[in-house]
């Protein structure tokens, strides 16, 4: 490119998520990657402030918005795509193609309707590893990065990569991989052999910040550094030993609080569930991930 992007992140503390706008100042064009809707499980109320403060900064500057990429189904967040859609309704609405695997999977976790679409229709892009996409004179390369999920994937512009859950900051590590059809051996490899082998200098914006107490929030980073010092990946750590230690915390760590609120939302292109009335109704299955062999209670008993 004759001159770079400019990136704009947005950072929501409720989810610790950061959602970027990657612009082109000069010729006006723009996309979105992994865009919030704001969600209370207390009182179930969905609201817009994170996704209108995206909607303001791209209209205070006139842009065209072309595209709004998802890294992935989130397990942890609604996506706004939806919202940015209807704002701007030229603008696509894109995910990796294996995307239609993480269907598959939770339209039997949530029993959803026989005529549910397990093909990816619900978007306007599927995208195929090494596929270039262009929204005017962005160029957007898609990188298939599983692990997380099967269909997570990387977004490669302007020499900068949007990795997603894949990896976060470096004291913070990688992303878990204990969801269903998730795979520490296919993240070691979509890390050491998709990410790392940029060089040092390359840029990689993180999809969440967990940062510890007394540290800013931080949302860039570089290959170099994630190499040298993260904290789960390390350059020189091997597979069976990532594979180790990854399932092993995976073990220990909760379901993220809108694990269900959210991917049911986020498999539908971030649509929220129709019922045929006017209200909405998400669907909280009891038990489904529940450990094996962990106490005697079955459903039947209450």
């Amino acid at each position: 490119m004759d001159r770079p992007h400019c990136v704009q992140h947005f950072y929501d503390d409720r989810t610790n998520t950061l959602t970027y706008v990657v612009a082109d100042l000069a010729s006006r064009d723009a996309i979105v990657i992994d865009p919030v809707l704001d969600y209370d499980p207390v009182g179930s109320k969905v609201f817009t402030e994170s996704a209108d403060r995206v909607v303001d900064w791209l209209r205070a500057r006139e842009l065209r918005l072309h595209a709004i990429l998802e890294t992935h189904a989130h397990a942890d967040h609604l996506s706004g795509a939806r919202y940015l859609k209807a704002r701007f309704p030229d603008a696509e609405l894109a995910i990796g193609a294996r995307i239609t695997e993480v269907q598959r999977v939770f339209k039997m976790v949530f029993d959803l309707p026989e005529d549910f679409p397990t093909d990816g229709r619900q978007f306007d892009r599927l995208l195929e590893d090494g596929e270039v996409y262009r929204a005017g004179t962005i160029e957007v390369k898609t990188i298939s990065t599983p692990g997380h999920t099967p269909a997570c994937v990387t977004y490669e512009i302007d020499g900068a990569l949007f990795t997603g859950d894949l990896i976060f900051m470096p004291d913070q590590g990688t992303g878990r991989c204990d969801f269903p059809a998730g795979s520490a051996q296919a993240m070691y490899t979509s890390v050491t052999d998709r990410i790392y082998r940029h060089g040092d200098d390359t840029r990689i914006y993180v999809g969440h910040d967990y940062q510890p107490e007394g540290r800013e929030v931080r949302w860039q980073t570089t290959v170099g550094e994630q190499r040298a010092t993260n904290v789960q990946l390390p350059g020189d750590l091997s597979e069976g030993e990532f594979i180790k230690r990854r399932e092993a915390r995976d073990k220990l760590l909760a379901a993220p609080k809108l694990l269900y609120q959210s991917v049911q939302v986020n498999i539908d292109a971030g649509r929220l569930p129709r019922t045929g009335g006017e209200r909405r109704y998400l669907k909280i299955p009891v038990n489904v991930f529940r450990p094996e062999g962990e106490g005697s209670l079955t459903l039947d008993d209450i």
